[in-house]
């Protein structure tokens, strides 16, 4: 007769950050403003814009509006959820204690940290999903010239944005009240996706196209309509975002209070 013998100590790393990353993802996708954030107006602002500009007749380039707005759209849903929604989320988890508790567990504080941007991808795959779709039924057609360097633009441009913004994100959470952060990541939302170069061209800004393209919603908007648009790999702007999460991961891992 078999005996049963306990095998005492935590799971793997990996299976452990996983799982945190499921259930971060799944908390994401319940709440309603998240999925507000995620989803609803990154569908709004695209379908608002497309009619907006085509009723005005505005010149992008030569390019259909559909064309290069949806690019900037998906550019700003990968911000709205990387920024907003993690920095809103942390803020509140360290206001409840949710995070102290988490960070006493098995699961090592960087494996929490690596769980939560896990899920910020899980839910940025949607988000480009939905986006694609919609962006499809209003007439969009992506440049088919170089679709191997279009597909690889576009998983490089959204991998160094989600860790730009992420790690912005992170940053305001962990240095600030749960209240002040909701205040300030809806704000530094709106004001990107106004005049942030994020939805349409930096070149539609003027003289201002210069300080706002150092910005990483520019960045991130300009490295989506080079792969999107002109099927190609925008590289200053990649290493403008890439700057921003060194930057912001740096001054994370320095300043985040876990209580």
């Amino acid at each position: 007769m078999s005996t049963f013998t306990p095998r005492p100590g935590s799971a793997p790393l990996a299976r452990q950050v996983a799982a945190q990353a499921r259930m971060e993802a799944r908390l994401m996708l319940r709440n309603g403003e998240q999925l507000l954030l995620a989803l609803v107006i990154p569908v709004i602002v695209l379908v608002g814009g497309v009619l907006a500009a085509e009723r005005l007749g505005l010149d992008l380039s030569g390019h259909a509006p559909v064309d290069v707005l949806t690019p900037g759209v998906l550019a700003l849903a990968v911000m709205s959820t990387a920024f907003t929604s993690l920095a809103i989320a942390t803020g509140f988890e360290r206001r409840y204690g949710v995070i102290k508790r988490l960070g006493s567990s098995p699961l090592p504080r960087h494996g929490l940290l690596l769980g939560k941007v896990l899920a910020l991808l899980n839910v940025v795959v949607l988000q480009l999903v939905v986006l694609v779709v919609a962006g499809l039924v209003l007439g969009w057609r992506p440049s088919l010239d170089s679709p191997l360097v279009s597909a690889g633009s576009v998983l490089l441009a959204v991998a160094a944005g989600t860790w730009a913004f992420a790690a912005l994100g992170l940053f305001v959470a962990g240095v600030l009240r749960a209240e002040a952060t909701l205040a300030l990541a809806n704000l530094v939302y709106l004001l990107l996706m106004a005049g942030g170069g994020v939805v349409l061209p930096t070149s539609a800004y003027g003289a201002a196209a210069g300080p706002i393209s150092w910005l990483p919603s520019a960045a991130l908007g300009d490295a989506m309509r080079a792969a999107l648009v002109d099927a190609r790999l925008d590289g200053p702007a990649i290493l403008i975002l890439l700057g921003w999460g060194a930057l912001a991961t740096l001054l994370t891992a320095r300043t985040f209070r876990w209580e």
